[in-house]
């Protein structure tokens, strides 16, 4: 494998451990402060770091299984595994993170409870902001390195990317620095007007945070378990290649499926033409996978079918993967 096809997975990799070490560090703190300051908003910030840290866990852990190599029983890889680590992932913050914030900022509402010691309260979001910032910071590096890579936005690559891990660590990243504003406002009113209701409220909107982010997370990786077609753009081009082959006279279906973060299947039936010999069509199908993985390294795997011409064919394909909606997903490259 090129440096070129190694590089998002290893940046990814080091994308999940800097965000994890950091989450770690944070949750300490988070909760040393909220035990003595008796802080609802604190103590969901707690639970709320440790339920990221848990995440970058199996975040890693989905980036080496996805990583192994194809065997006898696996022939596509598997790849698909780290959607399935990603989805635990998903789940965790949604039971772990914001379950605890919601009933612990429902109990704070009705008991009304707090030590009163808010200043290490302070100390530690002022602190914490400032390390989920240096995290979210590498995050948007490689959002934005991936995104020119495949000439698009950083908000559509991170809408459509078939890569979890860096898109879990950015909306986590970026719900961590929302949750410690909410947390600090939450702390600031409590101190400010003596009532404990505004820590209560601070605390389940960290917990409903979580709950978006979670749900976002968890209805990516199951598109992508199902089996996702790669973007429109992309199926478009791939269809433009292999109808750009001196043997071929059209493309009648094209499919394609994401297996992994990295890996791709494209399979057509295509129609050759009628005087092509057997050589001269082995020999188009090996060009024609090595312009797609030229073109596009994610592309593992490209398998042609021939087909006989349907009376009255054009050159057009016939029947292709639907078009699917803006809100659909499937790549970093949709148009």
């Amino acid at each position: 494998m090129s440096e070129a096809e190694a590089r998002p997975e290893s940046e990814s990799v080091g994308t999940v451990v800097v965000a994890g070490a950091a989450n770690l560090a944070i949750a300490v703190a988070k909760l040393i402060a909220g035990l003595i300051s008796g802080s609802a908003a604190m103590l969901s910030e707690a639970a709320h770091s440790v339920a990221d840290t848990t995440t970058e866990v199996l975040l890693f852990q989905a980036l080496r299984r996805g990583a192994r190599p194809a065997d006898q029983r696996h022939p596509f890889g598997y790849g698909k595994e780290s959607y399935v680590w990603a989805f635990f992932a998903a789940m965790f913050t949604f039971v772990a993170g914001a379950g605890f914030a919601v009933t612990h900022g429902v109990t704070t509402i009705l008991v009304h409870r707090h030590s009163g010691n808010y200043l290490i309260s302070y100390i530690v979001l002022a602190v914490s902001f400032v390390i989920e910032s240096v995290s979210l910071a590498r995050a948007v590096r490689q959002v934005r390195r991936e995104s020119r890579r495949w000439q698009t936005t950083p908000r559509r690559f991170l809408r459509l990317t078939a890569d979890t891990t860096v898109k879990a660590v950015f909306l986590e990243d970026s719900a961590a620095l929302i949750g410690l504003l909410l947390a600090g406002l939450g702390v600031s009113l409590s101190h400010a007007t003596g009532d404990e209701v505004w820590d209560g409220v601070a605390s389940i909107l960290i917990g409903l945070l979580l709950l978006t982010v979670a749900g976002i997370l968890a209805a990516n990786n199951l598109s992508l378990l199902v089996g996702r077609s790669v973007p429109e753009r992309v199926r478009r081009e791939i269809e433009r290649e292999l109808a750009r082959l001196p043997e071929v006279e059209r493309i009648d279906t094209l499919l394609t499926m994401q297996l992994g973060p990295d890996d791709i299947l494209v399979a057509a039936k295509v129609d050759f033409r009628d005087e092509a010999t057997g050589a001269e069509i082995e020999a188009t199908a090996d060009e024609a996978e090595r312009r797609l993985t030229g073109r596009y390294p994610e592309i593992r795997f490209v398998f042609l079918d021939p087909t006989r011409s349907l009376p009255g064919a054009s050159g057009s394909a016939r029947h292709t993967q639907a078009r699917p909606s803006p809100d659909a997903g499937g790549g970093p490259a949709s148009t």
